[in-house]
């Protein structure tokens, strides 16, 4: 999603506290960045970029010095602080510019040192445009520009596709699920929705990043007194810090912004539109029904929050593209790591408490080589000998390829559950089986209480302050309460890899008017450990569709199909398969509370007692990519 507040980096990488042996060595390749960038780059700082409406954009060009003309350019938008460059920030720059890029850093509208007001989807398409325009246009550009960016920085890159500017010759979208609205399966719009349930991890993002109210500086300010001012008044916030585990689980939803005293406006707004709003097709969030115009590079990691949605819209993309150089030049990677977290693999590389073997990939190889062959011309084989589809293998730990995605070999083999109907907990009798459930299978039964709700372990978040550490944790501890229903195969003859997108059909029934089924896929070692692998939820009211609200009379089964789940997992032989069923994933995920009313809105739910049914008539199941023989 979107990312970690107050920082440019355009692979957006969160630094841990480290040893302070490990911050002398940081401090050290720091410096010594800096004074070679000194060495090789003409800068120019705080450049105001003019756009339509005549707001001008703070901008930062680095040069390669000595050189004034045909310079293709590597180009980064962002809302993060980029006045005082970091580590990761100067890797990109000083790599790119000593192969002889010009690298322009610029800050959204109404962030820092920029004019105007912020808006979260408001200008990506006219700004974005605007500045390729005038980059096109300098005397040192050769009219190619490459975009690049993590989070933030990428997903504002989604609706400049869209937009087909000419210039626009490549593009490198990494974690870019907040910038797509409506895509196959997903109707997200920007990771504010899974499954029609409020994903709750804007708060904290909002919180830092959503600071319209600052100082604003005359605007005949030369660029001179901008850069000096910059060094010393950066107009970067200093918020308070706010303990999210406690400040998320305030009730009424739509007022959690006005109780930590965060930014009026956005949340408070958006958290009142439903999936299928007209507003979200307005502004900068990208639909299935646009065009798609840039030759791209995704990446994408499992344990985020956006990985389903991209590779939706790199599907969409590759089958839909109406140029087809543009159709035939997607390409994507997947990376067994937390958001924006592709540097930060490993030998042995543990993701959560998860060890997952030598993840490690030359991002910076791929990237750079991906750009030379777009924006220099060079004929270095990239689109000939580069695989469509690169891949993590978890529990096989390696990397695969394939020329599209899912795999053409993975085939859906369907798993049943099953039970005598004492599913609840880790304890009960709960079976996952390939072999379709007896005619008279009794049901599962469970109370949900939304103030007691199953708290989430891990998973695909990011951006929710220290509410949830994302990645791959054992689910025990979780899966020993009655309020969750586990269902376990038996354990594996041979090696299992479930590889692609991962379907989930439950019938279920409750006697509250609206509430939610929760799923999430579990590798179960041998010796009990059960890591997530993906988790997803579905609103029933919106089982009919995204566009209309049907709610549940008691008793009466449906059909739900449950919003798709998407990895690459080999679960080992003497693993087990393991599914989770409950109706909360809290805060993972927003708590229904099974009014049938708004849920924004609301301080006090009722308890909702739901059912899961399983027999030859209600086969609840779950469809596994399954690719054979590996």
């Amino acid at each position: 999603m979107i990312a970690c507040a107050r920082h440019l980096m355009i692979v957006c990488l969160v630094i841990a506290a480290v040893p302070i042996a490990a911050a002398e060595e940081e401090d050290a390749e720091l410096e010594k960045l800096q004074k070679t960038l000194e060495k090789i780059a003409t800068s120019e700082k705080k450049v105001m970029v003019p756009m339509r409406d005549g707001v001008r954009l703070a901008t930062d060009i680095y040069r390669p010095k000595g050189v004034e003309a045909d310079l293709p350019t590597i180009f980064v938008r962002t809302p993060y602080n980029f006045t005082k460059p970091e580590k990761y920030t100067l890797r990109i720059v000083t790599g790119f510019v000593s192969k002889g890029y010009a690298v322009v850093v610029q800050n959204e509208r109404g962030k820092f040192f920029s004019e105007g007001e912020w808006e979260i989807l408001g200008f990506p398409r006219t700004d974005g445009y605007d500045a390729l325009t005038w980059i096109a246009g300098q005397p040192w550009s050769n009219g190619k520009v490459g975009t690049i960016g993590c989070s933030s920085s990428a997903e504002w890159q989604m609706a400049l596709a869209a937009t087909e500017h000419p210039a626009h010759a490549a593009m490198v979208p990494m974690a870019a699920g907040a910038g797509i609205g409506r895509v196959g399966g997903f109707y997200e719009q920007g990771n504010w929705y899974r499954g029609g349930v409020f994903q709750m991890l804007f708060l904290s993002w909002l919180y830092g990043v959503q600071n319209t109210q600052r100082p604003t500086l005359p605007a005949d300010l030369s660029q001179d007194d901008l850069v000096r001012l910059s060094t010393y008044f950066d107009l970067a916030p200093d918020m308070p810090e706010i303990e999210w585990d406690t400040a998320i689980a305030h009730l009424p939803l739509v007022e959690i912004m006005e109780s930590v005293d965060g930014p009026k406006g956005t949340y408070a707004e958006f958290i009142r539109r439903l999936p299928d709003d007209p507003a979200w097709y307005e502004g900068g969030l990208y639909h299935d029904d646009e065009p798609w115009g840039v030759p791209s590079l995704w990446l994408n990691s499992w344990y985020d929050i956006s990985v389903g949605p991209n590779l939706a819209l790199f599907n969409h993309v590759t089958h839909n593209a109406d140029d087809p150089e543009v159709a035939n030049n997607q390409f994507v990677v997947i990376a067994p790591v937390t958001h924006c977290g592709f540097m930060r693999t490993e030998e042995e590389t543990v993701v959560g408490d998860r060890e997952i073997g030598d993840a490690r990939l030359d991002y910076m190889a791929l990237i750079s080589n991906w750009f030379d062959y777009w924006l220099k011309g060079e004929d270095n084989g990239f689109a000939d000998d580069t695989p469509k589809v690169q891949y993590y293998t978890m529990g096989r730990n390696e990397w695969q390829s394939a020329p599209t995605w899912p795999p053409p070999d993975a085939e859906p083999v369907t798993y049943y559950l099953d039970s005598g109907g004492r599913a609840n907990s880790l304890f009960g009798d709960g079976v996952l089986s390939t072999e379709m459930p007896a005619a008279d299978t009794p049901a599962d039964t469970f109370r949900y209480d939304p103030t007691v709700p199953v708290p989430s372990v891990g998973g695909g978040v990011c951006c929710i302050g220290d509410a949830i550490e994302a990645g791959s944790f054992d689910q025990r501890e979780v899966e020993a309460r009655n309020d969750v229903l586990v269902y376990t195969s038996k354990p594996l003859e041979e090696d299992l890899e479930v590889t692609g997108t991962i379907e989930v059909t439950l019938y279920v029934s409750s006697e509250a008017k609206d509430t939610d089924f929760t799923v999430k896929l579990i590798d179960v070692y041998p010796d009990g450990r059960a890591y997530n692998i993906d988790e997803t939820i579905q609103r029933a009211r919106f089982r009919e569709g995204y566009d209309r609200q049907v709610f549940m009379e008691p008793g009466q089964i449906y059909e739900l199909a449950v919003s798709p789940m998407s990895t690459s997992n080999t679960f080992a032989e003497g693993h087990r398969i393991r599914i989770e069923v409950s109706s909360s994933n809290f805060p993972r995920f927003a708590r229904n509370l099974n009014t049938g009313g708004k849920n924004y809105d609301e301080s006090e739910g009722v308890v909702a007692t739901n059912t899961v049914h399983h027999s030859q008539a209600h086969p609840s199941q779950i469809r596994l990519p399954v690719v054979k023989g590996h």
